[in-house]
């Protein structure tokens, strides 16, 4: 067999024509192995034809068996059959996103059938999407968030204000403990609201290695973390020092790893673990950008996962999934992060959350 293999009609096209498409082409037989794959096929396999010739396409990717109900119906029917957004294991346990069409198609003569496999993977496509969508919400929020905290710090001033004024004219010492208590209230108000607006100062950038402010933030999570919770580490020490405000990275990182212990702490969990990675990322685009190296900084834990209905607003402020939450914490981490060109994804189901923190590494 050869990826030069004469098929009728397809031959017409030409093969030089297929490997110049982008989209995934392959030719079965009728057990479903590989007669013919273009260019861009040998790519998303990461075979080349010698390896893939012969073999069933099952056998070649990862969670294959999915694409059986697509054959059967393709053979069945006189029509393809076109599946969108079809989910395959891919490389590190990530998802390949997949468009999928399947042809039932004559070859030659009469009764030599072929099944023509069309893929379109859409994985970058869909992750794309996602951050512009995390972007621009990124922007209404920290809008809404900051006029929210500043029409109410206003009356809350004067509240305080008014409190101290009334202590000084209170006879009876236990009356004075209801003006210190509204004054305690409005001062532990307008921290919450500060924190709501987030720095007022632009980041204080320096050289560092990430790894020691994830060792500062190890410690302090490993110091937090509830009875049985597990708190590990997974650095790549290949990882360059990068140019950013170790204060506001640290406070990021610590939001989303408490975040994650919070998720653990419910039980229910059998050998509850959360585990700070590092990892150097090629050729990744970070909102509207490209850059040829990215420092991902990923929090995984083992818990339950984000709530479904949480998924599309989890990083708008006051969104949480506690009752006892201020729906703050990943909000302010996503702001601290973008000052820095960066950005805050996370992939969920149950048994496995990941939060990533990508940070351009451009100028290193």
């Amino acid at each position: 067999m050869s990826a030069e293999l004469q098929l009728g009609p397809l031959h017409v096209l030409g093969t030089d024509l297929l490997d110049a498409m982008v989209t995934s082409v392959f030719v079965l037989d009728g057990a479903l192995k590989v007669d013919y794959l273009n260019a861009a096929a040998q790519t998303l396999l990461g075979l080349s034809p010698n390896q893939a010739l012969g073999r069933p396409i099952t056998e070649l990717t990862r969670g294959g068996d999915i694409l059986l109900p697509l054959f059967d119906r393709a053979r069945a029917g006189s029509e393809g059959v076109v599946q969108r957004e079809l989910a395959l294991p891919g490389p590190g346990g990530v998802d390949r996103i997949l468009d999928c069409a399947v042809t039932q198609i004559t070859i030659g003569g009469i009764g030599n059938t072929r099944i023509l496999l069309e893929i379109e993977d859409i994985t970058q496509l869909r992750r794309q999407t996602r951050e512009n969508a995390l972007m621009a919400q990124l922007g209404g929020s920290r809008l809404m968030v900051r006029q929210l905290a500043h029409e109410i710090k206003n009356p809350l001033g004067g509240l305080r204000g008014a409190a101290q004024l009334l202590e000084r004219e209170l006879l009876d010492p236990g009356l004075r403990e209801y003006t210190r208590v509204i004054i305690s209230e409005a001062d532990r108000l307008t921290n919450l609201l500060d924190s709501m607006l987030g720095p007022g100062r632009p980041p204080a950038k320096t050289l560092i290695n990430v790894h020691e402010l994830l060792e500062r933030v190890y410690h302090l999570l490993r110091s937090e973390a509830p009875p049985g919770v597990a708190v590990d580490r997974d650095y790549d020490p290949s990882l360059p020092p990068l140019t950013l405000d170790p204060n506001h990275i640290i406070q990021a990182m610590l939001n989303l790893g408490r975040n994650a212990l919070q998720s653990l702490s419910g039980g229910g969990v059998k050998a509850p673990r959360l585990v700070l990675k590092t990892r150097a990322a090629i050729n990744v685009s970070v909102g509207p950008k490209r850059h040829k190296l990215v420092a991902s900084i990923q929090f995984e834990d083992n818990g339950p996962g984000v709530l479904p209905e949480l998924r599309e607003t989890i990083f708008y402020p006051l969104v949480s999934g506690r009752t006892d939450g201020t729906g703050l914490g990943l909000g302010i981490a996503q702001d601290l992060v973008s000052r820095h060109g960066g950005l805050i994804e996370f992939d969920s189901a149950p048994g496995r959350t990941v939060f990533t923190i990508s940070l351009p590494m451009d100028s290193v």
